[in-house]
């Protein structure tokens, strides 16, 4: 496998090794021991799949208390996965990045806790997967919102995104929780 670096501390692009045929492909999108020798910590305890169409737009989501390392891809169609980094001393904090995360190029992203998270749909369908640190408990989680103009984030929009009441309701990154020791 292949991992990029990002300037962000942690955040990681992987690209898996995919064995190709006329019939098809093989890949692993998970092997611990191979991930924790590239620095990704574990374990995972809890495994998401999520299924939208074209034009959703699902986040910016995040836990304040038992906050959530995640390890997101495509497994079908194509989503720009978005992250913000709510680590109140890292050099990165307040800032957006932004993936193209799609069943055709493969690509996964290990987002550390102390990040905000969330996606947007670009093809007709898309199922998202991803693997988390630790357990969801609602009474944690928290929305950064999606279209806060200090976060600077370039969302590929034709049309306004189809959201959850959650997400309309969202608080600016200078309302937002953050973390103080991560």
């Amino acid at each position: 496998m292949d991992i990029q670096q990002t300037e962000f501390p942690g955040l990681v692009i992987i690209t898996p090794r995919v064995f190709s045929d006329d019939r098809g492909f093989f890949k692993e999108t998970f092997q611990q021991e191979r991930y924790q020798q590239a620095g990704i910590p574990g374990p995972f305890v809890q495994d998401n799949h999520s299924r939208s169409s074209a034009g959703i737009l699902r986040g910016l989501h995040f836990q304040i208390q038992r906050p959530q390392a995640k390890l997101v891809f495509a497994v079908e169609g194509e989503i720009l996965d978005v992250c913000v980094d709510l680590r109140k001393n890292s050099p990165t904090f307040g800032k957006s990045i932004s993936v193209l995360l799609s069943a055709e190029n493969h690509k996964q992203l290990f987002v550390p806790a102390g990040f905000a998270h969330g996606f947007y749909v670009l093809s007709p369908r898309a199922d998202f997967m991803y693997k988390c640190t630790d357990y969801y408990f609602p009474e944690h989680e928290r929305t950064l919102l999606w279209n806060d103009p200090a976060l600077e984030i370039e969302w590929p929009l034709s049309d306004e995104p189809i959201l959850s009441e959650k997400d309309r309701k969202g608080l600016p990154l200078s309302e937002c929780e953050i973390f103080e020791s991560l």
